[in-house]
């Protein structure tokens, strides 16, 4: 038996898992029982990630999300006409999911492990944003993931790629393994406002105005990584210093070729994939899993 604490079944323990589990679930937990805004502006990115799926893909859809976080996506897809949509998380992020969606009635929030989903092959949806690339094993992540959608269903799947982030691979990347992802969460609260105030800054005062202007936008495709700090501009304080934390706190995180990417799908025998490159640094996935 599981017990079901504050409205979210229980089907793991953050003490019976792995070290590497454990320490990512710690962190992304604390994360999102913080940063618990909203904003108008999650529709559009998510549809970004998730391309070329729309709104009215999800309509009576049986739906899976692999890493619900604070459950902002699962109440989007709820609210899109999804039949029943379970969010699934290792971490306490449950917690602020479970709060965000609990007044739709087919919204569903479970904790649990996703190499260990305690669900039947019964979905005609599945998607991961986010997640995959944060997971010990990615591949046996999704490839977990789309063991639970039905014969002739569709995934969808979101991850950094390794394609124009090797200065994050090469300079950040030692930094967030060695120091930020082991402080204190409160104390990396406080020293990730210096680089979120950069970032900030930057998008406010240039890419933003910038890609605004025709004139502006010619001068704005040549500088550094304009594609995604152009997406991120529209935000405001609190959403950039979310994702300029989401960076720092993470005790894992892979960036994945294209190569790679199309390996995951092929690998599941996965038909009508399409893949698309994001903002020139991720990779989107879209395909339908095969027919028995």
């Amino acid at each position: 038996m599981f017990p079901i604490l504050r409205g979210v079944p229980r089907f793991s323990d953050l003490e019976t898992v792995a070290t590497d589990k454990q320490e990512t679930a710690e962190n992304f937990g604390w994360q999102w029982t913080h940063f618990t805004q909203e904003d108008t502006r999650y529709a559009d990115q998510f549809l970004g990630w998730l391309q070329p799926v729309t709104p009215g893909f999800f309509k009576d859809k049986v739906v899976i999300e692999g890493g619900c976080g604070k459950g902002r996506h699962t109440q989007l897809a709820a609210e899109w006409g999804a039949r029943d949509v379970v969010g699934i998380d290792l971490s306490a992020a449950v917690e602020t999911a479970y709060t965000a969606t609990r007044h739709l009635p087919n919204a569903h929030i479970v904790q649990t492990d996703i190499y260990n989903l305690p669900l039947d092959r019964s979905f005609d949806y599945a998607f991961s944003v986010g997640v995959l690339h944060h997971l010990p094993d990615p591949k046996g992540g999704f490839e977990s993931l789309a063991s639970k959608v039905k014969p002739g269903g569709h995934i969808s799947a979101w991850v950094y790629g390794a394609e124009n982030n090797e200065w994050i691979t090469r300079w950040v990347n030692p930094v967030r393994e060695k120091l930020t992802s082991r402080m204190n969460q409160r104390a990396l609260l406080q020293l990730s406002k210096i680089p979120a105030a950069s970032v900030y800054l930057a998008t406010k005062l240039i890419y933003g105005p910038l890609n605004k202007s025709r004139t502006g936008e010619s001068i704005a495709k040549h500088l550094f990584y304009n594609d995604y700090l152009k997406a991120i501009a529209p935000f405001g304080w609190r959403e950039q210093h979310t994702i300029v934390f989401d960076h720092l706190v993470a005790p894992t995180a892979f960036y994945l070729s294209r190569q790679e990417f199309e390996k995951w799908w092929s690998d599941i025998g996965a038909e009508d994939v399409v893949i698309t490159w994001h903002n020139k640094n991720s990779w989107c996935g879209f395909g339908r899993t095969p027919p028995d």
